[in-house]
């Protein structure tokens, strides 16, 4: 029984696979003169810049911006109210693939309110010696705290200046803000500002700054947006 399948499998009666069928590309070959010049059209980019002007940027006496999307010095990021995005989570740390940012959370109370909810970021730092601006830290980031600027100079003559601290991280108060600490807006919790529902300071933040630090330079312009 065997050797009759044996030789119906040869002979090409049972099970005998079907010849395959030959290549045809899809596209029209060449032929003539396309046909010659084929193996160099891969350099028709490279010959045709040949024959452009070169471009010099005469940095840095005339600075061209950068793309939007280019990826720079990072910024710790505020609510509309002046409150931190900052939660203290280390996500942005452990993310980081060269171990450059370093972050120490601390707890929220009544009287140094920074951010949101209870915890904010007491220390923050990146080491600038290692950042490879691979903006892995900014998508970690629950809150949108962390994203990245367009400044590109970052140089500098020592290595200890290299190292940001969240002072140098962290974005300048907008027209209207109240700097931080202060209160949360009265009756929100922190997914209410996670949401966005927090549009400014209101009457009762501006309250409680003018009552505990009546000379703060960010008071005025806040108690003009609150309605004061």
């Amino acid at each position: 029984m065997a050797d009759e399948i044996i030789r119906s499998q040869g002979a090409g009666e049972v099970g005998s696979p079907a010849a395959p069928e030959p290549y045809e590309p899809l596209r029209p070959a060449k032929k003539g003169l396309g046909e010659l010049l084929a193996p160099v059209a891969g350099f028709g980019v490279t010959l045709s810049s040949m024959f452009k002007p070169t471009v010099t940027e005469q940095y840095p006496f005339e600075k061209v911006p950068p793309k939007p999307r280019f990826h720079g010095r990072h910024q710790l990021n505020r609510y509309p109210d002046g409150l931190e995005k900052c939660i203290g989570c280390e996500l942005c740390a452990w993310a980081c693939p060269a171990d450059a940012i370093l972050v120490e959370g601390a707890d929220n109370s009544p009287d140094e309110q920074f951010s949101p909810g209870e915890r904010y970021g007491r220390v923050y730092q990146i080491n600038y010696l290692r950042c490879i601006f691979c903006g892995l830290c900014i998508e970690a980031c629950p809150t949108r705290a962390l994203t990245m600027t367009n400044d590109f100079e970052l140089a500098g003559p020592t290595r200890a200046g290299m190292i940001y601290e969240k002072q140098d991280l962290l974005a300048p108060l907008a027209e209207g803000m109240l700097a931080a600490p202060h209160p949360m807006v009265p009756g929100t919790e922190d997914t209410d500002y996670y949401r966005g529902e927090v549009t400014g300071p209101v009457p009762e933040q501006v309250d409680w700054v003018a009552r505990w630090r009546p000379e703060d330079p960010s008071l005025p312009a806040a108690s003009t947006a609150a309605g004061r």
